[in-house]
């Protein structure tokens, strides 16, 4: 293959995962206009609940399957794989049964907490948080294998499964944001079931023995916790907003953040194509300049996002949310799209440092996203200064993944010099 259909085919790939982004995306985000039915309280609550989802470690457990998925493949070592995909998925299993009883015991507390009157839909997203582990599990080995075809369309189903299902509940049947959590856990569940069809010749082939502790130390863990920093500072402000402003304060902010972090929706497929070439490559010693085109290609797309959706964005809002939504939105989305621009160029330069297996980036992670929660409960007298942290974060972060790519890069090029 010459560079030419190299970079074509990767940027195929690429515009096949956003159509398949954008067009999820569009039908998860359908599921906003129900709040024209349940109102400003239920609709905050909703999005509270789906932020619950959200923070957990799924992106990570993606990238870690994404990672051993396509270093077994370029290394030959399939029966490893196997091993590994079923003690994961063991091992999610049991965490998760072990929240369940955490929620049981602590269900009174955050019931009030979070001001919630129909338990129903807490159980409900006790019960996502169960596919939202799996789901990233069988679509991180699918991106491993460089599978894209299939990924996209179990990201689809997901999207299909989730507004289909909320609208029926809220329109037909009255419910509220148990109705619309019940759209997340039937989607999540239709996208966990394509992804263990598409991928079952690798979980299903014959398990070899492996030593999980070297694994677990060296790669897993530092990749689990540099990605859930880097989570957190996508999802973690809906959550600290909850807990110091209004009902109805919180569903306003969170029709602008909701058509905000789209932004980043759209630009992560290119990290997500990269990924595996650059593991791929690396494992087999070989050099790619992958990582030059995903960030130019972020970098593009972003800034006019940004642009667009500072100045559409507000009626973009009045139209799924209602007028009494627009004034919040357009005061807080030039804010909030602002922040994702540097987040979106972190995420290709973070991505490829795991890729290659450098992680000395991670400590550093993981002090700037304690730094940043601790950040967010002295500065949120208003929203825009809860936004105007992130964008600070954000950019401490563009700046440190840039100094650890230098550095990677010195350290791999500068005995080559010599």
């Amino acid at each position: 293959m010459t560079e030419a259909d190299d970079r074509a085919a990767f940027f195929g790939k690429s515009a096949w995962l956003m159509l398949a982004q954008v067009g999820g995306g569009a039908l998860m985000w359908a599921v906003h206009f129900l709040s024209r039915t349940t109102g400003p309280e239920e609709y905050g609550l909703f999005v509270t609940f789906l932020s619950l989802a959200m923070c957990i470690p799924t992106g990570p457990l993606q990238t870690v399957m994404a990672q051993q998925t396509a270093k077994a493949l370029a290394t030959n070592r399939q029966g490893e794989l196997a091993g590994l995909t079923r003690l994961v998925w063991l091992g999610t299993l049991g965490l998760w049964l072990l929240g369940v009883v955490v929620v049981l015991v602590l269900q009174n507390q955050i019931l009030v907490r979070w001001k919630v009157t129909n338990p129903a839909g807490l159980w409900i997203t006790v019960m996502v948080l169960l596919w939202a582990l799996w789901v990233p599990l069988f679509q991180g080995v699918l991106q491993g294998q460089q599978n894209f075809l299939w990924l996209g369309w179990s990201i689809m189903s997901n999207a299909i499964g989730r507004v289909a299902v909320a609208a029926v509940a809220v329109l037909a049947l009255g419910g509220l944001a148990a109705g619309m959590m019940t759209g997340v856990l039937l989607g999540m569940a239709a996208a966990v079931v394509i992804a263990v069809w598409q991928t079952r010749r690798l979980w299903l082939a014959r398990a070899q023995p492996f030593d999980w502790r070297p694994l677990l130390r060296h790669q897993v863990v530092p990749l689990m916790l540099g990605c859930w920093a880097f989570q957190f500072l996508l999802t973690a402000d809906p959550m600290f907003v909850k807990s110091y402003f209004s009902r109805e304060e919180v569903g306003f902010y969170d029709s602008a953040g909701t058509l905000a972090r789209a932004l980043m929706w759209l630009v992560m497929p290119l990290a997500w194509v990269m990924f595996p070439r650059i593991v791929h490559s690396t494992a087999r010693g070989e050099k790619t300049d992958i990582m030059g085109l995903a960030l130019v290609g972020t970098a593009i797309l972003s800034v006019l996002g940004a642009i667009g959706l500072s100045v559409v964005g507000p009626m973009v809002v009045g139209i799924v949310n209602g007028p009494r939504f627009v004034p919040v939105a357009s005061a807080l989305l030039p804010w909030y799209a602002a922040a994702m621009v540097p987040l979106a160029l972190a995420n290709v330069l973070v991505n490829a440092l795991f890729a290659r297996e450098c992680f000395r980036i991670v400590p550093a992670l993981c002090v700037l996203a304690l730094a940043y929660a601790f950040a967010l409960t002295r500065f949120h007298d208003t929203f825009v200064m809860v936004l105007k942290t992130l964008g600070v974060f954000n950019l401490l972060l563009l700046a440190l993944c840039a100094w650890f790519t230098w550095a990677d890069k010195a350290s791999r090029t500068g005995p080559q010099s010599s």
